[in-house]
């Protein structure tokens, strides 16, 4: 038996997918183990302490034999105060929390798998469950119950049901192009910033050294379907990443705060690749919305749907604005394109055009060239006015220009060897520096390195030519740098459909690359034009219900499918209704749970309750807890969160998330060293006071700090006048779209070269050459164990 639980712990899967929880009177037991079963592990919690959390993890690997031994055996010590009892099974720990008394841990007790990325499963979490970890002993001891309850109520109005999305061994809180050229484990993958419960699991992490318990929730959007196109099964999927840094509700949470964070950031990503069981060419491609990154709020207000917009003067610096731009750079590099939406005959609205627009041009006037924001501002409401549709054409032109500056990802990996039990992952044939690459990179590659010839001359034998040419020709990678960042006021309705056309503008150059199509242009007819149509509404819809309460207003996407005006303006005006009433009524409540989930309120004896504090838009926007900052614990960059008022908080009775009782059976070195994931350039935020300066990431450019608001607007930007500075507002009006206007050089590999490309009946000896030549870039050998075993990337 020890033989067999040395082998097991030899061969061990260093991922845990499947748990069940016992309790004694003094303990609890989970028990995780692997899909097979095959490896089981043990974790130990205290229920005698209620102050501190009390977790052991025994180091001991267990065969399943060994396993129902020990559950026996442990029953067996624990006979005179009741044995060991089964509570339940689940499949992950999404945290531990502490109001005023014990602990909680909540935990995964119902999911549903909705998708895979190269064979790793991606699932959603369907229900949970709040544990109490004090026994009945430890329990008496604390009398505030009402309090304690009113607490849990409140965080049970986060309906953790929905939208909230993980993988076990694929780190999805990353792009790809992150993920294929600096893939990372452990501390940095939950520091992320779309991992949400990197607060609630911080303690077991920090106490075990280990990421192996628990899972990486990414709160947003995933769909993922096939396409047929050409004769080839594509499959695709959209990923939307929420962050977790100044997240809330639509009125409480607008424009940034002083650590550069903004409202409403969401990072989308559209990745493509053939649906084969092993694909040897992938692409992706990723963008971004966020909040107008000024100080900015507007009150909440139960008669004025549209309420007035204030902005405040409390940065006349644009400290914060940079910094914003600056997190950007330092998670896509450069450039940064700017498309900003909002209205320009809307005294609301264009107000904060004009600012934006200052705010822009005076720190274009400091930065380097090569640091330069382009930016477009761009009437969509003025110009949807006549026919809705025709905006489409103009936001294709817009994406088909934004995509020759940022480019896409694109790469072809080396083809799978090994056997079928023991394949190796296919591995980046290239491996340049995905983000800091100047834009002739590849001119480095000859065209011997592509085709994996090593003679030049044209003088090798027969032999050597007749196993060359049976090698398929590789085409060089393409790496996004930069981002295309879409914004208008709620960066909902208006941006979603930007966002489309960019994606639609991307998809053409993803399936031209993968030799899926002849063109890299695809028109707004294209069949797969209406299929990405429905992901991308599918997306907006679910994104606007999280931040604004009702789902988007989608009336160019409606009139595009020939729906009547009447249904549109009917479906509109409720959609409407439905979001001021949610704003109005149900976002306080909603934000106070978010405030408790993410860590920005944390409960203290003697300290004002969450249902004592007003939450009102300005405060939370001014880094400011007012009379209560001595008491209430700061947390990451929201600063402010809440301040001292009468206004009444109540929970929400009805609770999704049910509550067990006990007697209820996430390239190259320098890439790594830099710390590229954009919080890590705040590193420590969450303990740390609030500040105004600017960070001294690698990727801050050299400022000057004088007073720069004094400068006189004519000399903010002499060369960049006009709404926008990376294309010609003349062109963008034009009416007509045709391919010569948009065909715009985008480094896509010759699609003719897509049947070369399935790499079939090739030889041992010739694969192992160009195996040992993809081996020779030194590529990180565990990417490649990652993804051929299904492996943890954590641990």
């Amino acid at each position: 038996m020890a033989a067999a639980a040395a082998a097991a712990q030899e061969a061990e899967p260093a991922c845990l997918q499947s748990f069940e929880l016992y309790e004694s009177a003094s303990r609890f037991y989970i028990f995780g183990t692997n899909a097979d079963k095959t490896v089981w592990r043990l974790l130990k919690i205290d229920r005698s302490e209620t102050s501190e959390l009390d977790i052991d993890e025994c180091s001991t690997v267990y065969t399943q034999a060994e396993y129902l031994e020990l559950v026996s055996g442990l029953d067996e010590d624990h006979r005179s105060t009741g044995g060991v009892k089964f509570v339940t099974k689940f499949y992950g720990i999404i945290g531990f929390i502490k109001f005023l008394g014990p602990f909680y841990m909540l935990i995964i007790t119902e999911q549903r798998k909705i998708g895979e990325i190269f064979d790793h499963p991606v699932y959603q979490v369907t229900k949970t469950s709040m544990i109490e970890l004090a026994n009945s002993k430890s329990r008496s001891s604390f009398l505030n119950t009402r309090d304690e309850n009113r607490y849990k109520k409140i965080l049970n109005t986060l309906d953790l049901r929905k939208d909230l999305f993980f993988s076990y061994s694929y780190p999805i809180m990353r792009g790809l192009q992150r993920n294929l050229s600096d893939p990372q484990e452990g501390w940095s993958l939950y520091e992320s910033t779309f991992v949400w419960n990197e607060f609630l699991t911080r303690q077991i992490r920090n106490c075990l050294q280990s990421t192996l318990w628990t899972v990486a929730l990414v709160y947003g959007f995933f769909k993922q379907d096939k396409f047929a196109i050409s004769g080839k099964d594509i499959m695709f999927t959209l990923i939307a990443r929420r962050s977790r840094h100044y997240a809330g509700t639509r009125y409480l949470k607008r424009g940034v705060n002083e650590k550069g964070r903004v409202a409403n950031d969401v990072e989308t990503e559209q990745i493509v690749y053939e649906a084969v069981p092993m694909p040897t060419e992938v692409s992706s491609v990723v963008q971004n919305r966020g909040s107008i990154p000024l100080f900015w709020s507007q009150d909440t207000s139960k008669l004025n749907i549209k309420p007035d917009i204030i902005l405040h003067e409390k940065d006349k610096n644009y400290e914060a604005t940079k910094l914003h731009f600056e997190n950007l750079r330092g998670r896509y590099g450069n450039p940064i394109i700017i498309f900003n939406l909002i209205k320009t005959r809307e005294r609301r609205e264009s107000m904060l055009r004009r600012e934006f627009d200052k705010a822009i041009r005076i720190i274009n006037k400091l930065f380097s060239e090569e640091n330069q924001l382009r930016f477009l501002h761009w009437d969509l409401h003025k110009n949807s006015q006549g026919e809705p549709t025709n905006v489409l054409d103009v936001l294709l032109k817009v994406a088909f220009r934004a995509l020759t500056l940022t480019e896409f990802f694109y790469c072809q990996v080396a083809p799978p060897t090994g056997s079928e039990t023991a394949p190796h992952w296919p591995a980046l044939l290239h491996s340049h520096d995905p983000y800091f690459c100047d834009e002739n990179s590849n001119s480095d590659i000859s065209q011997e390195d592509i085709s994996g010839s090593s003679d030049s001359s044209g003088n090798g034998t027969t032999e050597d030519k007749a196993e060359t040419s049976e090698l398929p020709q590789l085409k060089p990678p393409i790496f996004q740098k930069g981002v295309l960042r879409t914004n208008c006021i709620d960066c909902l309705d208006r941006t979603n459909v930007a966002q489309y056309a960019y994606g639609l503008a991307a998809l053409g150059h993803q399936l031209h690359a993968l030799g899926c199509v002849e063109s890299p242009e695809l028109g707004l007819g294209a069949p797969v034009a209406h299929h990405l149509m429905h992901f991308y509404e599918r997306m907006g819809d679910t994104l606007a219900v999280q931040y604004s309460g009702s789902a988007a207003h989608n009336k160019i996407f409606s009139a595009k499918r020939g729906h009547l005006k009447l249904f549109i303006r009917s479906q509109e005006f409720f959609r409407t209704l439905q979001r001021h009433y949610s704003n109005a009524c149900i976002d306080a409540n909603k934000q106070a749970a978010i405030n408790l989930f993410l860590g920005y309120f944390q409960p203290k004896q003697g300290s004002p309750a969450l249902w004592e504090l007003e939450s009102s838009s300005e405060e939370h926007n001014n880094g400011s807890f007012g009379h209560t900052s001595d008491s209430i614990k700061r947390v990451n960059s929201d600063g402010s969160i809440l301040s001292v008022s009468n206004t009444s908080i109540s929970g929400c009775s009805g609770c999704h998330n049910e509550l067990l009782t006990a007697a209820q059976p996430d390239v190259s070195t320098e890439l790594q060293s830099s710390k590229m994931e954009s919080d890590l350039v705040y590193e420590n935020e969450i303990t740390s006071p609030i500040e105004s300066k600017m960070s001294n990431s690698r990727y801050t450019p050299t400022l000057s700090h004088d007073h720069i608001h004094d400068v006189p607007s004519s000399q903010l930007d002499p060369c960049n006048s006009g709404d926008s500075n990376f294309l010609d507002l003349e062109w963008l009006s034009n009416s007509g779209n045709s391919s010569d206007e948009r065909s715009l050089a985008v480094s896509t590999p010759d699609a003719h070269l897509s049947t070369e490309n399935v790499i079939s009946d090739i030889i041992p000896e010739t694969m192992e050459n160009q195996v040992a030549g993809v081996q020779a870039q030194k590529l990180p050998e565990q990417f490649v164990q990652w993804v051929n075993n299904g492996d943890s990337f954590w641990f």
